[in-house]
């Protein structure tokens, strides 16, 4: 088990963090979630071959590894994590 942290882009309240923690808790091997509002990461106790994947997961809620998306994809994401921080909210 490793302590991974990974910073990441669209972060706005905790709508957002719902989304996320309960996004990467599904991953199986992932143990426990943090989010760091301040830092804009999110901190995970998971294995650390789970990474790529923990990244996937994360862009496909609509919040992206910081620097990892440009242009039209940056875009899209930013829709996602909209959608993603509403449904967030209400559950």
């Amino acid at each position: 088990m490793a302590n991974l942290t990974i910073e990441i882009e669209n972060l706005k309240c905790g709508g957002c963090e719902n989304t996320i923690v309960k996004g990467l808790k599904a991953i199986s091997g992932v143990q426990a979630v943090t989010v760091d509002h301040a830092n804009r990461a999110v901190i995970l106790d998971a294995d650390s071959n789970l990474r790529q994947q923990i990244v996937d997961k994360l862009l496909s809620m609509g919040y992206p590894e910081k620097g990892s998306v440009a242009g039209l994809d940056k875009g899209i994401a930013t829709a996602k994590s909209f959608v993603s921080c509403a449904i967030g909210r209400i559950s």
